[in-house]
C-alpha cells in the first residue's frame, strides 16, 4: 500500500491548522507557505475536507479555516477518506477479481487483513494526538497578533484638490465667463 501525497498533505495541513486555530481562522496561504504545499492543491483538499465537515471556512478579512470538530474527535482515517484517498492494499480494490472473472489471487486474504489493520490503526490516531506530539517535540507556535485590517500603519495621503476644469467643455465654459 502506498499513501499518496494527497493523504499526506491533507494530514499535514490539518495538523498545521489544529496547531494554530487558537489565534483565529488560519489562511491556506499561511499553511502553504509553512508546509511548502501548493496553494491551489490545498484549496482542492480543503474543499473536500469542508464537504466532510472536518473544517469550517470563514470568508472576508480575517477569514480562513478552523476545525469543524474538536481535534480529539478527528482521526487520521477521517482525513484520508475525506480527500478520496483509498486505504487498500489489494490490487483489485477489494473486489476479489484480480485474476479475472470470479477468481481470487492466493494472497487476497492477506491483503484484506492488512487493509483492516491499517484502517483500525489510522482510526485510532487522532488529530489531537498528532498535535500533542508536535508540541512535545518542541514546536513553537508563533502568536500572530490579531491585526485589524481596517487600520493601516502607513499614513493615508490625501489627494491634492485642484480647482480647475476637468474637461475641454468645462474649460471652454470657464473661459467664456
Amino acid at each position: 500500500m502506498r499513501l499518496t501525497t494527497k493523504g499526506r498533505f491533507a494530514v499535514t495541513a490539518m495538523i498545521d491548522l489544529a496547531l494554530r486555530q487558537n489565534n483565529g481562522p488560519v489562511t491556506l496561504a499561511a499553511i502553504s507557505q509553512r508546509q511548502q504545499i501548493s496553494l491551489s492543491y490545498l484549496e482542492q483538499l480543503f474543499g473536500k475536507l469542508r464537504r466532510h465537515q472536518l473544517v469550517e471556512s470563514t470568508r472576508g478579512p480575517g477569514g480562513g479555516y478552523t476545525l469543524g470538530r474538536k481535534a480529539a474527535e478527528i482521526t487520521v482515517a477521517d482525513i484520508i477518506v475525506s480527500v478520496d484517498e483509498p486505504i487498500d492494499a489489494t490490487q483489485c480494490g477489494g473486489k476479489e477479481n484480480c485474476m479475472g472473472e470470479g477468481q481470487r489471487c492466493m494472497t487476497q486474504e492477506l491483503w484484506a487483513q492488512l487493509n483492516a489493520r491499517m484502517v483500525d490503526f489510522l482510526d485510532s490516531v487522532t488529530l489531537q494526538s498528532l498535535v500533542d506530539e508536535q508540541l512535545a517535540k518542541g514546536l513553537v507556535i508563533e502568536n500572530a497578533p490579531m491585526i485589524k485590517r481596517a487600520i493601516s500603519s502607513t499614513p493615508v495621503v490625501k489627494p491634492i484638490r485642484v480647482n480647475a476644469p476637468n474637461s475641454v467643455f468645462a474649460l471652454g465654459g470657464a473661459l467664456s465667463k
